[in-house]
């Protein structure tokens, strides 16, 4: 690999959302700074979306790092929960293990009566589900109906959806308007722009171990925008690959044609904003 040719100590562009390769994009501070007002203000329902590969499961654990000690965040990543499922892994978040087919009620009671006991103590609780345009509507109805748990000053359940724009869709239904309408803050992720793309592949760089001059000249930047449309995880996949391109020719600086080349071997780098600069890039 191009690890020691380059000086770094790990690959800079992984897939795994990792924090410390956290960079602030506008997009992405813009949301985080919405999610923390949201939960501060008591809000009940928060939803974040944004395109494949724009950073939706970065910024939730972002946020859920960010959470002062007061918060228990439960954190569910299986969008393919049936209600009892959805219940069996909030229970489990909030410290209780309950058999899968024991009573509904029991298992309601149970986190209620949790969410009491932490409210008693002054704590809150957020639960985060990521892919939420994947949920059942069954499951998100029984999120709507955990949401009625409060007291008299405050909910007792906080719930942040991230998911694709598919979750707009979903909410539009009219099955799901009482949710729709208890979302009170909403965000929308987006992509890159040139010179956060710039910036955002030094800071990767940077935090993986080089301590040289840009790496990326100016026109393999832009070349690499375009190719990626400015989506974050595009943007790895490509960069990775015209790594290996200058690596594999013994070179020190990614050029135009190491992205090119990249960007032919990935699929997916052919967004509308690429094929309008296809021919330039021949």
């Amino acid at each position: 690999m191009y690890l020691a040719h380059f000086g770094l100590h790990e690959l800079p562009f992984g897939l795994t959302p990792d924090t410390a390769f956290a960079f602030g994009t506008r997009a992405h501070q813009e949301a985080l700074n919405t999610l923390l007002v949201a939960v501060s203000g008591g809000e009940g329902f928060i939803k974040i979306t944004g395109e494949v590969g724009t950073g939706k499961t970065l910024l939730c654990r972002r946020f859920l790092a960010t959470l002062p000690a007061d918060v228990v965040s439960c954190y569910l990543p299986n969008p393919n929960h049936t209600p009892r499922s959805l219940l069996l892994a909030l229970a489990e978040e909030l410290g209780h293990t309950l058999s899968a087919d024991g009573d509904e009620f029991v298992l309601l009671k149970k986190i209620n009566d949790t969410l009491l006991h932490l409210a008693a103590e002054g704590r809150r609780v957020v639960v985060c589900l990521d892919e939420a345009q994947a949920l059942k509507t069954e499951s998100l109805e029984t999120l709507r109906l955990l949401s009625n748990l409060e007291t008299e000053k405050r909910k007792l359940l906080q719930v942040v959806l991230f998911g694709q724009p598919e979750l707009d869709a979903r909410l539009a239904r009219a099955e799901l308007r009482q949710l729709r309408q208890r979302i009170s803050f909403h965000d929308r992720l987006g992509v890159l722009s040139r010179e956060e793309l710039r910036l955002y592949l030094d800071h990767r760089l940077r935090v993986a171990g080089w301590r040289g001059a840009e790496l990326f000249s100016r026109g393999a930047v832009a070349t690499l925008h375009r190719a990626s449309g400015g989506t974050p995880r595009l943007v790895n996949i490509v960069a990775h690959k015209a790594l290996l391109a200058v690596y594999g020719a013994g070179g020190a600086l990614v050029e135009r044609r190491h992205v090119r080349e990249a960007a032919r071997d990935t699929e997916d780098s052919s967004p509308a904003g690429w094929r309008r600069w296809r021919w330039m890039l021949r």
